[in-house]
Parts: C-alpha cells; sequence; structure tokens
C-alpha cells in the first residue's frame, strides 16, 4: 500500500510540475530553434526585420504597459543590458510592446526611463509567434548572431536575469 501511495503521489508531483511549465511558460519556439523572423515598426516609422539583425546578439524584450512585472523589469534592462552594450555594432535589443498605439509605448518608455527601442506589435502577430497569443506578456528572448534562440525567460527573476546579461556578456566578447 505504502509503495502505491508513493507511486501516486510521485505521479501528481510530476504531472504538476509539467502544468506548471505549460501552464507558466506557453513558448512556441524554444532553445536551438531559429528565432522567427517578422517585421515591426517602431514608434518613429522606421521597420525592423529580425532576420536583417543576423550577425548581431538579439534580445527581445515582450512588454505592455499594464505589465507591472514589465515595469520592474524595465529599469534593469536599461542599466544592465542597454546601457553597457547600446554602443556596440553586434548587439540588437527591442522591446516588443503588444496591443498598444505608439503613443501609449512612447509614455510607458518615459514613465520606466527606458531608452531602449520599443517597437509595435498592434494584433500581437509577433508575441503569437513566440507564444500561445493568450500566454503572460513578460518574456525575454535572446538570439545568437546565427539567429539560433539560446535563452528563452518568463517573469522578472533576478538569478535568471543575471543568468541572461552573463549570457548577453559572453555571446558578445565571442569572436
Amino acid at each position: 500500500m505504502k509503495k502505491i501511495a508513493t507511486f501516486l503521489f510521485s505521479l501528481f508531483i510530476t504531472a504538476h510540475l509539467f502544468s506548471q511549465v505549460e501552464n507558466n511558460y506557453q513558448f512556441k519556439v524554444k532553445v536551438g530553434d531559429i528565432a522567427p523572423d517578422f517585421e515591426m515598426s517602431l514608434p518613429s516609422g522606421e521597420k525592423v526585420k529580425l532576420s536583417s539583425l543576423r550577425g548581431k546578439v538579439v534580445m527581445l524584450q515582450f512588454t505592455a504597459s499594464w505589465c507591472g512585472v514589465c515595469r520592474k523589469e524595465m529599469p534593469h534592462i536599461e542599466s544592465e543590458i542597454w546601457q553597457r552594450h547600446k554602443d556596440n555594432p553586434n548587439f540588437a535589443l527591442y522591446g516588443i510592446d503588444r496591443e498598444e498605439p505608439a503613443e501609449t509605448i512612447l509614455k510607458f518608455a518615459e514613465a520606466t526611463g527606458v531608452t531602449y527601442p520599443i517597437g509595435l506589435d498592434p494584433k500581437a502577430e509577433i508575441f503569437s509567434a513566440y507564444a500561445e497569443k493568450e500566454a503572460g506578456i513578460t518574456r525575454n528572448i535572446v538570439i545568437d548572431k546565427d539567429g539560433k534562440i539560446v535563452m528563452l525567460t518568463r517573469l522578472y527573476k533576478e538569478e535568471e536575469f543575471n543568468k541572461m546579461v552573463k549570457l548577453i556578456d559572453s555571446l558578445l566578447a565571442k569572436k
């Protein structure tokens, strides 16, 4: 009886852990995949196509003005990543704001003190190429110089964020 109870408990815990990952992350992509290509507009009207950034280390940060976790994370992205690497020609960082107009994005960037570019994703089509459309917004994608996804994050966790910073540093140190 004890063995059956232990087995059922183990099965329950395993199922719970897998459902947590599924419910919390809901990515459509995984580490090792080539990042899905897209084109987005910046509030200035400038267009950015992901494939045109090949040869650079790219960080995509999915965000929205109503996202509290995004507001917490963005100043860290600004100071610990953008300010350190913005002048590096081998690095690109873009926030991607879903389903909000340019005016809202500009006010949001100003309120959070962010100076890195934030693009428009008016129908969440870019977001939906990377994650389930109704999934939580706060997430980052790190892409290497070959266009391959090397890290996916969800929510703001200091330890994971620090790993992402170190990964970006190491990718940029490679020749």
